[in-house]
């Protein structure tokens, strides 16, 4: 029994905001924000798009890909899911109704139990172990959605230079789907192994402040800015390499392999400097590494699988493909998966 990933699904909002773009708002530059993070683009959601919207998008996609494969109708692929989980730091609403449930009912995913999970940039990764095992523990469990989605333009602080130009709009999804074929030996197949981690006493580091029952807003206080993300850019970037590093490592470590059989490494898009120094201190060279933030800057739990899904639909990745997801942020968390594709 293995959990494969049998399709996928990607959406970005229309507008594409370059760096040059955003020079004429505020004290910034093309070259300095391509040196210091290799982003040249992002995409921001318009005023009434949210996180399920973008979301949805992307779930269809993966549906119309499945239902395609399979000779049916999208509205079949829906009936079929058993569970939709939802990876994303920026929902809909707090707390209820969480924005899988939205998504489930928009959908007419009528057999799917719905959630989400708050897992900062590392969410889909923790998505895709949590919907393994939901679907392990269960034989009438065959099939699961999960996505990561994000509007993180909407919590960025347009007057913070150092972060504002970080950050874009997106969504990934992927239908993970228990299969017959084997999860060990030489034919295995799907999700091979995961790592997870946390590291809360750098919960400060990457924090969106104000708003939830720590610091909830009063009534009549004026509010200057609205909910923003916090960084401790310096902070986080440690975190990160240092995670990104030991992953790998311990992946490989616990597989028995080494970096000549990965075809990819798909990791988080936060910033290509992190990648090229954790690759730099393995000896990993660039090119094993799949980065697209220089398109989307850096979308959060939406990385990953947006990333997953241009490389499907574009054949960059082949049947067969043994692959390496690695993601980091805020918790601080971090993560990574073994999938052969």
């Amino acid at each position: 029994m293995a959990m494969e990933i049998a399709a996928t699904g990607r959406a970005v909002p229309e507008q594409r905001v370059t760096n040059d773009d955003l020079a004429k708002r505020i004290d910034t530059s093309d070259e300095w924000i391509r040196s210091h993070t290799g982003i040249g683009s992002r995409h921001i959601a318009g005023e009434h798009t949210a996180c399920s919207d973008l979301a949805l998008e992307a779930a269809k996609q993966a549906l119309s890909m499945a239902a395609e494969r399979e000779g049916r109708t999208p509205e079949a692929a829906a009936l079929s899911l058993d569970l939709i989980l939802v990876a994303t730091a920026t929902p809909d609403h707090y707390g209820t109704p969480s924005t899988a449930c939205l998504i489930q009912g928009r959908l007419g995913a009528a057999e799917a139990a719905a959630m989400d999970i708050t897992a900062g940039c590392t969410g889909f990764i923790y998505g895709l172990e949590a919907a393994a095992g939901l679907l392990a523990i269960s034989g009438a469990r065959k099939r699961a959605l999960v996505i990561g989605s994000e509007i993180l333009t909407r919590f960025t602080n347009w007057d913070d230079r150092g972060t504002c130009v970080l950050f874009g709009d997106g969504a990934g999804a992927a239908l993970l789907e228990k299969t017959t074929a084997p999860a060990e030996g030489p034919e295995k197949r799907g999700l091979l192994r995961t790592i997870l981690g946390a590291d809360g006493s750098g919960a400060e580091h990457l924090i969106i402040r104000r708003g939830g029952s720590r610091l909830p807003y009063k009534p009549g206080e004026t509010v200057d800015i609205p909910p923003h993300i916090d960084m401790n850019g310096q902070a986080v970037y440690n975190f990160a390499v240092k995670a990104v590093t030991g992953i790998i490592e311990k992946l490989l470590r616990e597989e028995k392999i080494t970096i000549d059989d990965i075809s990819l490494i798909v990791p988080h898009q936060a910033n290509a400097r992190i990648v090229q120094a954790a690759g730099k201190r393995l000896g990993i060279p660039e090119k094993k590494f799949f980065l697209n933030i220089e398109e989307y800057a850096n979308t959060s739990s939406a990385s990953i699988p947006l990333a997953l899904d241009e490389l499907n639909r574009s054949g960059k990745l082949r049947r067969g493909d043994l692959i390496m997801t690695i993601g980091f942020g805020g918790g601080l968390t971090c993560g990574g998966n073994l999938i052969i594709w």
